[in-house]
């Protein structure tokens, strides 16, 4: 069974990059000002304070990501609070924080979040017409899952 999660004109949209990455998602940011100008926009830690300095814009900053700020965006996803993850990932480098990098992943896809992890992805989904209009994302029923029968513990 499935059922849609309202994604209104106005997207809330989270910017997260690796440290290799910042540059590479500030670049990206500063020739897309005019686009998330309208957006309501979030970021972990360093990355939000670099992206409001140079956008000049209004950016809810969460913790650094490996304290905790990812685990942040991991909850907005599933309280339904984000609509929109770009998140400048680093495939040449581990991360310390590299679960929460796959759990932020895991959410995206369990709750149909559109997920950019590289400018050409950003590019394509910001051209979108959706982007600026509202947009109905068809998500899974987790309903029976949530009530299905545990086995027995034997406590």
């Amino acid at each position: 069974m499935t059922m849609e999660r309202i994604l209104e004109a106005r997207k809330r949209i989270a910017l997260v990059a690796h440290d290799h990455k910042k540059d590479e998602l500030l670049n990206w940011a500063a020739a897309n000002r005019r686009k998330l100008q309208p957006h309501t926009l979030f970021a972990t830690g360093t990355t939000g304070t670099i992206l409001e300095q140079a956008l000049q814009l209004p950016i809810h900053k969460l913790l650094s990501g490996p304290l905790g700020g990812d685990q942040q965006i991991g909850a907005m996803i599933a309280e339904g609070r984000l609509d929109i993850l770009i998140f400048f990932w680093d495939p040449m480098e581990a991360q310390p924080h590299d679960p929460d990098v796959k759990a932020l992943l895991r959410l995206s896809a369990t709750y149909n979040l559109p997920v950019a992890c590289n400018a050409a992805t950003a590019d394509f989904m910001f051209a979108a017409p959706f982007m600026i209009q509202e947009y109905a994302a068809v998500q899974t029923d987790y309903s029976t899952y949530l009530k299905r029968k545990l086995p027995e513990t034997g406590k």
